[in-house]
């Protein structure tokens, strides 16, 4: 068992450690995504088929700013629970 039970701090940089991870690989998903369909896009919009693609990407690109977000907002809480400087 640890010396300490951990503190709301505690949780809230491991929360903001995994936000991180997962912003990481949400940024090479639009990228990787990104630049295949680039590769497939003239063929498929001839077939009438990107809509769906195109819908995909766009909520993939909602969820990266998502993610921005809320490690702003898990940010200002873990500086909020820092504790106060020893005088």
């Amino acid at each position: 068992m640890p010396d300490h039970a951990k503190t709301e701090l505690d949780h809230v940089q491991d929360t903001l450690a995994q936000l991180k991870e997962m912003r990481h690989y949400s940024a090479n998903n639009v990228e990787t995504l990104t630049a295949q369909w680039l590769l497939f896009d003239g063929e498929l919009s001839k077939l009438g088929r990107t809509a769906k693609i195109d819908d995909l990407m766009v909520r993939q690109g909602e969820l990266h700013e998502a993610l921005e977000g809320v490690i702003a907002d898990f940010e200002e809480l873990a500086t909020e629970l820092q504790p106060a400087p020893e005088a």
